[in-house]
């Protein structure tokens, strides 16, 4: 009919034969036509309100010249040319007809042709033939599992057209099959990955996937399943560790990294080093092991620098994750500009030792030799090598000595690899011989490795002048190891030297070598007469304690026979008063014992009692304290015993009754067996006891009792050993060195308490361990250490807390470092050279007595120059002895003078 229709177009001629029945037929023709465009039509207008606003006409394959302006125009056309849009739209409509007739024979050859299919289903939605497109999407999808956009499609036509309940009921059973043909398919697809993954409750997900599925569970997942529950588990232990754990769990963490890695999977090992840095990212030891691995092994660029890049940003304070991060940069071909950025950044980072910054310039300088090419013989990538070198020698001078007091560089390895590329690579000898020679003039000069380092570089590079004038340096500097260098000189000088060179070579070793083993000599003397002086002081303190030993004994027993004859004196003459003494000492436990108190009540009667308490004479308080004395039975200290003893000092002096006082505190740990406390001769309590326990646990849990307030003192716990037995055993002594990861704390108010400053500290990290410094008394002295958990929470720690006002006190924070404890002086430091020993106060080794008083007339003295600070150290004291001053002796006509100016 199409072909008919186009036909009397194109050849008018056949138009006036046709006659009336042409015509008729025409008419049917755009009656047809006219009802097609009308469906299409209503379809357009049915999806639009199903869908909305969202839906284009466009994509669904209607034209928007299907609706009524179209329609309109071809009318309006029609009026005024009414051949010239039937010829358009038939012809059209001629090739769409064309094109589905070739798809449906292409379709019949073969039917499993997709494209073909799709065509098709347009091509018919096209034409409006609802019917043929509906059949044609049922031929495909019983071929085929459409795709998202066919079944929205599908379904949008199909809503459209729907009319009664038949048709609605035909829509839900498309609905039914797009998702058994799309949804349904992903659904499965979660189940079995979720399935193949060890992963916690894996039993309920396939229980639940058992249920969902109308298919019985295939081979396939039921295998990966069983495979995933034994990997599982492998798993389990660890995850229960951390699920035991409290944060940060770190330990936990770094065991399961170990399993991870050791298992090998390369993203199960990313995903337990992301799931322990969410909970650790200041740890910088973990940053570096994740960069580390990622470096070696994936080596992916994007995510290695956003791994390196994330290190710096948590753990600024690392310089190895700088360094670390710079050779990724170049590893992966990074711009120059944006390392050069990046080094900046690492130098602005705050490092806390002086030697961070030198590994940071190191590490940079080492990039700028790699990209340099050598075989120019200048370059600008060698000239900024050069100037690189001289501005880190100069921040290492005036930034980093600024701050530390110290440059982190003693050896000069920067300058040595200066010297060593200017030599090596360069060819410029020269500039390598000022730089040596800057090494030697900054201390290094005695050193004999630093000499022989120069050596072999003028060997290798330079000349044999030069190795020899260095050499003969190094024979008349070195201090540490001159027969090496000596040995190297004769070396060289045998191989290569003349006789004049060989003989300049022996004079000078011989020359330096006498005089070393000179040197050695004299020190080696006065070390042995500084040990004789020290065995002679030694005999003679144990002479002068016997000596004192002996005499104490002599008056003692003096005394003892005064005594006999005062009392033979009373018996005679009958005399019953008793002489006062004129000085008299109070002694602590001197009460008689209570049976010889009663009988002395009992012979002198109640009314007597108050004249018998009067004072007694020095004799017979110390035969009182003797006894005292001999009634405290002493028992020898076994030392078999020390397992289950411990010991305990600090105590007070005045702390009356320390058995009855110490034992509740440590029966606590355990039952005590005896607890022995130290008197002295006159009976007072030393300050320490021993405490010996039934078994050895009881011992080790009475050690955590160290540092217990009694009675406003801190008691020292420690165990008991022997010491001369044991000579290698230490007291537990807190760390004098550096620890990063703990801060000292100076300037803190007296009242400050551990809890209150606890509180302070936690806002910056985990606090481990927290004490206040404290004297012998108990008292604090404005000083603390605090713990935390790693090195990064106490740099934050100190950047926050540095400063900070507490109750009016500015306090200083900084990182642990106790200064090295200075060796006390030896006696015989006091003693000047060829002088008297320098004695220990003016006025004597016993001090000033009250009846030491000065015979200089007031007009010959003089006020001290330099009055003594109220909390420094003592100035020396002004001599007024004409045996220790060095004033010029006056003669009497001098004192006359003086007297008449008066």
């Amino acid at each position: 009919m199409a072909t008919a229709a186009a036909t009397s177009v194109s050849e008018p001629e056949a138009e006036s034969k046709a006659g009336p029945k042409a015509e008729g037929e025409e008419d049917e023709v755009k009656a047809a036509k006219t009802r097609r465009k009308v469906l299409s039509r209503a379809v357009t207008a049915e999806t639009y309100k199903t869908i909305g606003p969202e839906w284009n006409p466009q994509e669904e394959g209607v034209s928007e010249s299907d609706g009524d302006d179209e329609e309109y125009a071809m009318a309006s056309s029609a009026e005024s040319s009414p051949g010239e849009y039937e010829w358009e739209y038939d012809e059209e409509e001629e090739k769409n007809q064309l094109e589905i007739e070739r798809l449906e024979e292409q379709l019949s050859i073969n039917i499993y042709d997709y494209n073909c299919h799709v065509d098709l289903i347009r091509l018919l939605r096209l034409e409006g033939e609802l019917t043929k497109v509906r059949m044609a999407r049922q031929k495909m999808s019983e071929i085929f599992p459409l795709t998202e956009e066919l079944w929205l499609e599908w379904l949008h036509d199909e809503i459209s057209m729907a009319q009664d309940g038949l048709d609605r009921e035909h829509v839900y059973d498309l609905f039914e099959k797009a998702v058994k043909d799309y949804i349904l398919e992903k659904v499965h697809s979660l189940f079995r990955r979720q399935l193949a993954i060890p992963l916690y409750d894996m039993e309920a997900t396939f229980a639940e996937y058992e249920e969902w599925s109308e298919d019985p569970v295939p081979e396939s997942v039921i295998q990966n399943y069983n495979k995933a529950l034994q990997q599982l588990e492998k798993y389990k232990p660890y995850e229960e560790a951390l699920l035991q754990a409290e944060a940060p769990r770190l330990a936990e963490y770094q065991a399961y990294i170990d399993f991870e890695m050791k298992m090998g999977d390369p993203a199960r090992v990313q995903l337990i080093f992301e799931r322990a840095l969410v909970e650790n990212c200041l740890v910088p030891d973990l940053w570096i092991r994740y960069s580390q691995y990622l470096d070696r092994q994936l080596k992916v660029k994007d995510l290695v620098l956003s791994v390196h890049n994330r290190a710096v940003r948590n753990c600024p304070w690392t310089v190895a994750l700088w360094s670390r991060y710079l050779l990724a940069m170049e590893r992966h071909g990074v711009d120059h500009r944006v390392i050069s950025v990046t080094f900046e950044k690492a130098l602005n980072a705050g490092f806390i030792q002086a030697t961070d910054y030198v590994e940071i310039w190191q590490a940079y300088l080492d990039y700028l030799r790699r990209r340099v090419d050598f075989k120019q013989d200048s370059s600008k990538e060698l000239e900024e090598l050069r100037a690189t070198f001289t501005r880190a020698l100069e921040y290492l001078k005036q930034e980093v000595e600024e701050r530390f007091n110290e440059s982190g560089d003693p050896s000069c390895m920067i300058m040595q690899n200066w010297a060593r590329i200017e030599a090596r690579l360069c060819n410029n000898m020269q500039k390598a011989r000022e730089l040596w020679d800057s090494i030697m003039t900054k201390g290094n000069a005695k050193y004999a490795n630093m000499w022989l380092e120069y050596y072999n570089l003028e060997r290798a590079h330079g000349d044999t002048q030069h190795c020899r004038k260095a050499l003969h340096r190094a024979v008349q500097c070195t201090s540490d190891y001159p027969e090496h260098v000596c040995e190297v000189l004769l070396t060289m000088e045998r191989t290569e030297g003349t006789l004049e060179d060989w003989d300049i070579a022996v004079q000078k070793t011989e020359t330096r070598l006498a005089r070393v083993n000179e040197q050695r000599m004299k020190a080696a003397e006065k070390e042995a007469a500084l040990v004789q002086q020290e065995e002679e002081k030694a005999e003679q303190r144990k002479r002068s304690r016997a000596e004192k030993k002996a005499l104490k004994k002599k008056r003692k027993t003096r005394g003892a026979d005064k005594h006999r004859a005062d009392e033979d004196d009373e018996k005679e003459w009958g005399d019953d008063e008793e002489e006062l003494p004129s000085k008299r000492r109070r002694v602590e436990n001197s009460v008689p014992p209570s049976g010889q108190t009663r009988d002395a009540e009992a012979e002198t009667g109640p009314a007597e009692r108050h004249t018998s308490v009067a004072v007694d004479p020095p004799s017979k308080q110390k035969e009182k304290a003797a006894a005292l004395k001999r009634d405290v039975p002493r028992v020898p200290h076994d030392s078999s015993k020390d397992s289950i003893t411990v010991f305990v000092s600090n105590l007070p002096y005045s702390l009356g009754e320390p058995d009855a006082k110490l034992r509740p505190l440590f029966e606590a740990c355990g039952e005590v067996a005896e607890i022995r406390p130290i008197f002295s001769n006159r009976g007072d309590f030393r300050g320490y006891c021993y405490v010996e326990f039934k078994d050895e646990k009881s011992a080790l849990q009475a050690l955590e009792l160290d540092r217990k307030m009694v009675e406003g003192r801190p008691m020292f716990v420690s165990p008991c050993v022997d010491k001369s037995k044991n000579p290698d055993f230490k007291v537990f002594r807190y760390s004098t060195a550096l620890e990063k990861h703990k801060l000292f704390v100076s300037g803190l108010p007296f009242s400050c308490t551990k809890e209150e400053l606890e509180e302070i500290c936690k806002a910056h990290g985990t606090v481990k361990d927290l004490r206040l410094v404290t004297n012998r008394a108990g008292k604090p002295k404005g000083l603390a250490y605090v713990e935390y958990e790693n090195e990064s929470q106490a740099s934050q720690a100190v950047m926050k807390m540095d400063g900070m006002t507490i109750r009016e006190n500015v306090i200083k924070v900084a990182i642990s470092n106790p200064p090295q404890r200075k060796v006390p002086e030896k006696p015989e430091a006091r003693k000047a050279p060829g002088g008297p020993m320098v004695p220990r106060q003016i006025y004597g080794a016993r001090g000033k007595g009250r009846t030491q008083l000065s015979l200089l007339p007031r007009a010959l003295q003089r006020p001290s120059a330099t009055p003594q600070a109220e909390n420094g150290p003592a100035p020396s004291p002004a001599v007024t002895t004409s045996a220790a001053t060095e004033a010029p002796k006056m003669s009497n006509a001098d004192f006359a003078k003086l007297l008449l100016r008066k």
